[in-house]
């Protein structure tokens, strides 16, 4: 089975969340149903970015990376925001 990293925008304010799931269209419904504590004060989400991995650990390190200042950076350039 599948694992992702993904990064959401808020439409609300544009703030930017990084997390990583085995099921990605479930996760973004939760994130837009209020079901995660800090994402539902920032409602709705929109999915701008995903990558699939084979592993859970490896979409959990790729996650990690994406919340450094390298990977901030590459989701700037990579979304052009």
């Amino acid at each position: 089975m599948p694992y992702y990293s993904y990064v959401l925008r808020s439409l609300k304010n544009g703030i930017i969340y990084k997390g990583s799931t085995e099921n990605i269209e479930q996760r973004l419904q939760s994130h837009n149903s209020g079901l995660v504590n800090f994402t539902s004060k920032h409602m709705p989400w929109e999915l701008i970015l995903f990558e699939e991995f084979n592993t859970r650990s490896e979409a959990m390190k790729r996650e990690k990376w994406y919340k450094s200042g390298v990977g901030r950076e590459w989701i700037k350039d990579q979304l052009v925001l």
